[in-house]
């Protein structure tokens, strides 16, 4: 019989160590805690139908023979735009996602002119290339980081592309005058009031500047030299409302995407459209990334057009602008014609030359995008609803524990404590997913975290009612806990796994908010597996070696003769199992 004695130990010795998994869960909950404080971030982040605000649906139409513009990575682009648009209204929680193959979801939160995120959102985006009328650093000095090199001009490649200087942009360099100084301003004011007019100090006088102003209004020029001086480029909001209404025709004053730099742009000269191609590769002379652009037929020939033109100019008159939505996203400097393709390099890192490449790109789809609906939430409507949430969950969970309580007695104990467990993990990984992958707690994820009180609530009980079926059969708690635990564990687990599968179909198949509900129920499902094997287990084999409950106390739960246990039938055990071992032992 030392075989089957030592097979038993290793069952035993499994529940004498209980405190390892006690251990883990509460580094577990400590860590997640301590970085809710350490981020700044106590509360989690909610979702427009909780904190109030807009949400846009629009979707996407291709042009006729273009249906296979609307795919992922197009679609992809589109969300990036107009990322750029909402947060340029001032609005850094704004939420811009592809739902399904054609549509983008739109949520912004309160505190925005609706309106106004309707035009922004809904528009296709215009991207021009003008030329640089003039350039002027704004009263902000440029970051280090963000500072051009010092040269500020660009050196034919070997191809014969132009390649500008870093980050696609230019600074005076000493020796040249700025913008603001007096020969460029001059020059600006002669430009606006007579077409044709050279600039003075150009390489090659001959060629005339680009001229803003076919009719050669000065009041003309006047206002935009006004325009021009009054330009507030410091903040997101200013920068996108700088050339609101411009017109591709006219001239017109613009800010770079960073704020660090104001132009005066002359007429379009070249179309978003025009762009056939526009990708973001590696430079393999000298490893440093670059964007590499072709031109549709008419595109090469306009472009050629205007950089022969722009070549033949000194700083900054020979600078084209690439404008998105009216800001300058890059201004690198000519200096060779150029016609079908051209190459903007310089510093670039890998992901500042894709966000370039993305923007020319966009510019060139054939993509226009119908708004589908408009929801307003207003702030008390939504605080309503989380308060209504709110009490339909403490109503749920009351009646939780008080059938835990009248049921199972002692045993309550330990699933009030489980609950306690979850609900802290829950909240603390929540409130930490708002910054991390901005995820919003709204109405149906609210749900999902009620519905997920009665998942994890089976789970006790399927664990529970395995003990008590065990001590039915005679046997002590002990024993019980140890053998209930495999058949409790399985069944929780196939439960669990149903119960998932569910929130991840609903996920990946739904849209908008109800993707909060299946995300919220699959999280807590897995945190549910997560508190049984390492919380609810550990604690009831602890439990287990007490004498209120290992002596099947009436108020334990745990009571024989209340589950209508059998002591002859644990004596019979014991007296049949004599005669079997004494005569081995004989």
């Amino acid at each position: 019989m030392a075989a089957p004695n030592k097979g038993r130990r290793p069952a035993a010795g499994g529940q004498s160590k209980p405190g390892r998994a006690l251990a883990f869960i509460l580094i577990a909950m400590v860590a997640l805690t301590g970085g809710m404080f350490l981020s700044h971030t106590t509360t989690p982040r909610l979702g427009i139908d909780l904190a109030g605000g807009t949400s846009i649906t629009l979707k996407a139409k291709a042009e006729p023979g273009q249906e296979s513009a609307i795919n992922k990575k197009n679609m992809d682009t589109a969300v990036q735009i107009m990322n750029r648009r909402v947060n340029g209204l001032g609005v850094s929680e704004a939420e811009v996602q592809t739902q399904g193959s054609d549509n983008i979801i739109v949520n912004i939160p309160k505190g925005t002119n609706s309106e106004q995120a309707r035009q922004q959102v809904g528009q296709t985006a215009k991207l021009y290339f003008r030329p640089v009328l003039t350039a002027q650093p704004t009263a902000a000095p440029p970051t280090p980081s963000a500072s051009p090199s010092p040269s500020g001009e660009a050196t034919p490649t070997p191809s014969g592309k132009a390649s500008p200087n870093a980050s696609g942009k230019a600074t005076p360099s000493a020796g040249k005058p700025s913008s603001a100084g007096t020969p460029q301003g001059r020059a600006l004011t002669d430009a606006l009031k007579a077409p044709g007019t050279p600039t003075p100090g150009a390489s090659k006088p001959s060629t005339p500047a680009p001229n803003p102003s076919a009719s050669g209004d000065s009041a003309a020029a006047a206002k935009l030299q006004a325009q021009f001086a009054a330009l507030d480029c410091s903040t997101k909001e200013a920068r996108s409302k700088a050339a609101e209404g411009a017109k591709s025709s006219e001239p017109t004053v613009a800010c770079d995407k960073d704020g660090q730099e104001k132009y005066i742009l002359g007429p379009a000269e070249v179309d978003g459209t025009d762009v056939s191609k526009a990708q973001a590769v590696i430079n393999q002379q000298n490893g440093q990334w670059i964007v590499q652009m072709d031109f549709t037929g008419g595109g090469s020939k306009k472009f050629a057009a205007i950089t022969g033109k722009l070549s033949q100019q000194q700083y900054p008159n020979n600078r084209f602008a690439i404008a998105l939505d009216n800001q300058v996203v890059s201004a690198p400097t000519v200096s060779s014609t150029l016609s079908g393709s051209a190459e903007i390099s310089g510093n670039f890192t890998q992901a500042s030359a894709q966000d370039l490449a993305n923007v020319l790109s966009y510019g060139a789809l054939p993509l226009s995008f119908q708004e589908q609906g408009v929801t307003t939430v207003t702030a008390a409507l939504g605080a309503d609803q989380l308060h209504a949430g709110l009490i339909a969950g403490a109503i749920g969970l009351a009646l939780v524990i008080i059938y835990l309580v009248a049921y199972y007695r002692g045993l309550a104990t330990i699933a009030i404590l489980s609950l306690v467990v979850s609900a802290i993990l829950t909240y603390a990984i929540m409130t930490l997913l708002g910054p991390t992958i901005s995820f919003a707690l709204n109405l149906p994820a609210v749900c999902g975290a009620i519905v997920a009180i009665g998942i994890t609530a089976d789970s006790f009980i399927v664990y529970f009612e395995r003990i008590r079926d065990e001590i039915r059969e005679g046997r002590t708690l002990r024993p019980a806990v140890e053998r209930a635990w495999p058949r409790a564990r399985r069944t929780i687990l196939v439960s669990d796994f149903v119960s998932f599968l569910a929130a991840a179909v609903l996920f990946v198949v739904t849209v908008g908010k109800v993707q909060g509900f299946a995300f919220t129920l699959g999280l807590t499902t897995l945190l549910d597996v997560v508190v049984v094997f390492l919380f609810t287990k550990p604690v009831m084999t602890l439990l287990a070696r007490r004498p209120f409950f290992a002596n099947g106390h009436p108020w334990s739960g745990l009571d024989p003769k209340r589950l209508g246990a059998k002591p002859p039938l644990r004596r019979a055990r014991r007296t049949t199992s004599a005669p079997v071992d004494n005569p081995k032992e004989a």
